[in-house]
């Protein structure tokens, strides 16, 4: 396979372990240098999310926690990113995020 995340940092926010797991193994797979996976927003310093990581994979509902708002904050730092979701109401993504990708 190409390196296309070649030497990337990802996050991987996803509270399901199963779905981290292969996540994280598909990311390596296309060259993530480092993959960290967090499994609830408490895990990560939002503060500084723009220095840790090149790029993100975000799942929409935490434990019934949005990360809608977390979205917002890796938007305005410059960090690109991914929804991953299986929830299935999607209209705010649409209105509030337009040009971000949902993978379900």
């Amino acid at each position: 396979m190409p390196p296309l995340l070649d030497g990337l940092r990802i996050l991987v926010l996803e509270d399901e372990f199963l779905i981290a797991m292969d996540v994280e193994q598909l990311c390596r797979d296309y060259g993530a240098g480092d993959v960290i996976i967090a499994r609830n927003l408490g895990e990560i310093d939002r503060k500084s999310v723009a220095s840790q990581f090149d790029a993100a994979i975000v799942d929409l509902m935490l434990g019934g926690a949005s990360t809608l708002d977390f979205a917002s904050r890796l938007r305005e730092s410059g960090v690109p990113f991914v929804f991953a979701s299986g929830y299935s109401d999607i209209d705010e993504i649409k209105v509030s995020f337009p040009d971000v990708r949902l993978v379900t």
